[in-house]
């Protein structure tokens, strides 16, 4: 707890009656230009206080100040439950979120630090002999004016070849040699269009004639030719000479082409992926990668071409402009004293650019380079990128909604966010930070406490006032954990018999790396934000394991807004597990990604449990009478939804300049499923009704059926009892997604030798929560598995059987092992940046 002081407060912003999702009429207080936390267990209602009212109507204000045109750029947030709030300057929200799924989005595009650059480039910049001057948007590989001609600014280049096309050789066309063609109707249709031009699809691919392959493959002709469906070659050459009735005329497509036109006209995100397969990546040769015209990469600042400095990390971009912040005086060159303005425009640039990276380099950011997509940045990364923006903005009087601002930073880090948010409150405005991070809450002026518990059983505001007065609060949660660091338990030793040996490793900024995991245990790897933990882990690890077990995986692409050629794919360029493969079996990760993408996927049907309890319901007796199966009781399935709204259970009405209005469907009143399928009950209960309960409810409510019991207690056990059954998984933090994925692994029958690896388990998790998980995953190792997580959480670390140390900074500075042992022997090592932060959670003698 920082040292109590008088605190003086300007003035209040005053809520009466909020009421947005589970909160209970609440009234509270809060002061301006103070940092005002927001805390309690995950579920309890803080962010529907911070974001979903206090920033919803603050937003709801500025926008009603606008001209409706400009109202329909904004994504409006739904108009807030709440009576009255009174005092409440504008607000801008900083949440945690994934950057845009493309390599067009970068580092520089979301801080604009690529802008200054261009500008830099266009008046500064040292241009060959005769070549005339390129303007600002000259520079950028998203415009016309800058993207080079031949990969149109992407930096690679895509090609079919017959190798990519045709996989296998040895199948013959029958049997679906051209792998690039579709698997359906259409792929039969081109199929039997051959066997009508006389094309022998029974032989071996590789036996056909090196012109038909090419004919087929790669012909721009589309012939029309009769089609004689389900019939032999002999017989379609029969039909043909007596001149038969054809089932159809089908268009035949070459493969390349049907694979290009797909790419470029399809709306369907999965077949984009699905054709992209066939395309082959390979560097533009015209920009060697660097996406700008010849022109524009022939001048140069600093000895460096505009593709070559966004490669550079933010610590040595600092380190160049250094040197351009003062004017020369003397010893000119000839092109500085016949053009003098470009040395004042590399003086006011530099120095702004120096005052914009040092908020970064404070934020602990000096790793990342400006090309750096925003893809693979993590929700932290992105908020602290914006949250260096807005230091640098130097807005007054202005409300700060911060999500979560400490998620995946080390507690050496989070002291850099702390001087951070200092500065935008000494500038004047206010902070309201939702943050389970105890040095946060501790750093606090003021403190509301949200609970006592999450879903129904939360909502109220236990307490708000200065941090040393929640002690006296006897039901909260928080108080035990913010009042000091306790020891984490010692529960006895566990020692691996086996080790998981991984050698030469190299991706980003790992190099040659020897590291070993202990199988059968309860590993944390730390270190600082950037020192190379996810790469390790999440990535390298993962790939090299799922190699080993011929396991296939998913990449992370956002399905919806991202082309696939549009995504950086980062590649292990070294590694190979040298021993105890032997001793696993199976791999889980169990990541942070949603669980589904439309409201239609939720807790009930992710995990499984729908499916038992939607056959309940087809056993009760006027089930049965009607004859209906477990399927009716789907809200997905035409004869039990509503027709109305199609099972989604809304209605959406345009307002045009308002935001759009989602209304209870009015036929079935919000309940997704027709009148019919609403009259069989189950103990006194329709199916809308049981997906309208919370966990916890439902779990004494099915307390007689084993199997719906068990995988709702298991969920309840990872601390979700107070989701509903029915919760779209929209509205499911990443978190919350994770501990779904835990709890569906946690149902199966556990048969030992499984390798589950989890990336930052506690984000988002109030430390009660922690320990509820750290039960779940300790049970996991008890039953013969082994866990690896990548944390920050000193808690979680210390209560592991195993650490590893990443660093020892970040981004080029990191990639080694700085020291792996017992949580205890960590803290002996000295150059290690977490030892000092670990020790505090440990008993003092081991």
């Amino acid at each position: 707890m920082k040292e109590k002081k008088e605190r003086v407060f300007t003035g209040f912003v005053k809520v009466r009656g909020a009421r947005e999702h589970n909160l209970k009429n609440v009234d509270l207080e809060i002061p301006r230009d103070a940092l005002v936390v927001f805390t309690g267990v995950s579920g309890s209602g803080k962010s529907s206080l911070a974001f979903g009212t206090l920033y919803a109507e603050a937003q709801r204000r500025y926008l009603e100040s606008v001209s409706p045109y400009a109202r329909r750029l904004f994504n409006q947030m739904a108009i807030p439950e709440v009576e009255e709030i009174e005092g409440l300057p504008p607000a801008i929200a900083l949440q945690q979120q994934r950057g845009s799924g493309t390599t067009r989005s970068s580092v520089g595009s979301v801080t604009t630090l690529s802008n200054l650059l261009r500008m830099l480039y266009s008046r500064a910049g040292d241009y060959p002999a005769g070549q005339s001057i390129i303007y600002a948007e000259g520079f950028s590989p998203n415009t016309p004016e800058g993207a080079c001609t031949e990969c149109h600014g992407l930096g690679r280049v895509y090609e079919l070849t017959e190798k990519s096309m045709v996989p296998d050789d040895s199948l013959t066309i029958r049997e679906r040699a051209i792998a690039a063609w579709p698997t359906a109707w259409l792929g039969q249709n081109f199929r039997d269009i051959l066997t009508t031009m006389g094309y022998d699809v029974d032989i071996p691919w590789k036996d056909l004639p090196q012109k038909d392959r090419d004919w087929i493959l790669f012909t721009e002709e589309n012939p029309v030719r009769p089609v004689y469906a389900g019939m032999t070659p002999e017989q379609v050459k029969e039909a043909l000479e007596k001149k038969m009735e054809p089932s159809y005329m089908g268009t035949f497509t070459g493969a390349k082409k049907y694979v290009l036109q797909t790419f470029a006209n399809t709306q369907s995100q999965l077949m984009k992926k699905r054709v992209s397969k066939y395309m082959l990546s390979s560097e533009c040769p015209v920009c060697q990668g660097k996406r700008l015209r010849p022109e524009s990469l022939a001048v140069q600042f600093a000895g460096l071409d505009i593709a070559d400095l966004s490669r550079v990390t933010l610590s040595r971009l600092k380190a160049i402009f250094s040197n351009y912040t003062e004017l020369k005086t003397s010893h000119l060159t000839r092109d500085e004293k016949e053009h003098p303005e470009k040395a004042i425009v590399a003086q006011r640039i530099a120095c702004d650019l120096i005052a914009r990276l040092q908020v970064m380099l404070d934020l602990g950011l000096g790793y990342l380079t400006l090309e750096r997509s925003t893809p693979t940045l993590s929700p932290g990364e992105l908020q602290r990128l914006r949250l260096a923006t807005q230091v640098r903005s130097n807005l007054f009087g202005v409300v700060y909604v911060l999500d979560e601002p400490s998620a995946g930073l080390h507690p050496a880090d989070t002291e850099a966010l702390l001087r951070a948010l200092d500065r935008l409150k000494a500038s004047g405005n206010s902070l309201f930070v939702v943050e389970h991070e105890v040095d946060v809450i501790r750093h606090a002026d003021w403190i509301v406490d949200v609970g006592p518990l999450a879903g129904e059983k939360g909502g109220h505001v236990l307490y708000s006032g200065p941090p040393e007065g929640i002690f006296q609060i006897e039901n909260s949660l928080t108080r035990k954990y913010i009042s000091s660091d306790q020891p984490v338990s010692a529960r006895p030793a566990r020692t691996p018999d086996k080790w998981l040996r991984v050698e030469e490793l190299s991706r980003n900024n790992l190099r040659d790396l020897d590291v070993s995991f202990p199988l059968g245990l309860f590993t944390s790897v730390t270190g600082i934000s950037g020192s190379g933990k996810s790469s390790l882990v999440s990535q390298a690890l993962v790939e090299l394991v799922a190699s080993q077990l011929g396991q296939e995986l998913t990449t992370a692409v956002d399905e919806e807004n991202t082309s696939p050629l549009e995504t950086t794919t980062v590649v292990t360029r070294g590694g190979k597990i040298t021993a105890g493969m032997e001793a696993v079996k199976r791999l889980v990760l169990v990541d942070q990604k949603p669980i589904g993408r439309t409201p239609r996927s939720n807790l009930a049907t992710y995990t499984g449990l729908f499916d038992h309890v939607r056959k309940l319901f087809a056993s009760t007796e006027m089930a049965k009478s009607r004859r209906y199966d477990a399927g009716r009781f789907s809200f997905n399935v035409v004869k039990g939804r509503c027709p109305h709204c199609e099972g989604e259970g809304f209605v959406m009405v345009e307002l045009l300049f308002l935001p759009s209005v989602y209304a209870p469907c009015p036929t079935c009143k919000g309940t997704r499923y027709n009148s019919e399928t609403l009259e069989v009950k189950y103990k006194e209960k329709n199916i809308a009704e049981v997906l309208g309960m919370t966990v916890d409810t439902a779990c004494d409510f099915f307390s007689a059926e084993p199997q719906v019991y068990r995988a709702l207690d298991v969920v309840r056990q990872v601390g979700l009892g107070y989701l509903r059954l029915g919760q779209p998984a929209t509205e499911l933090s990443g978190g919350e997604a994770q501990r779904i994925k835990l709890a569906s692994e946690l149902q199966r029958v556990q048969h030992g030798s499984t390798l589950y690896i989890l990336d930052e388990p506690t984000t988002g998790l109030h430390p009660s929560d922690v320990e509820k998980l750290m039960i779940q995953l300790d049970k996991l190792v008890e039953q013969g598995n082994t866990v690896i997580v990548v944390e920050h959480d000193m808690r979680v670390i210390a209560a592991s059987d195993w650490v590893i140390d990443i660093g020892p900074g970040a981004g080029e500075d990191g990639g080694t092992v700085v020291a792996a042992g017992t949580p205890w022997a960590i803290t002996q090592v000295a150059h290690s940046r977490t030892a000092p932060y670990l020790k505090s959670f440990l008993p003092d003698s081991q």
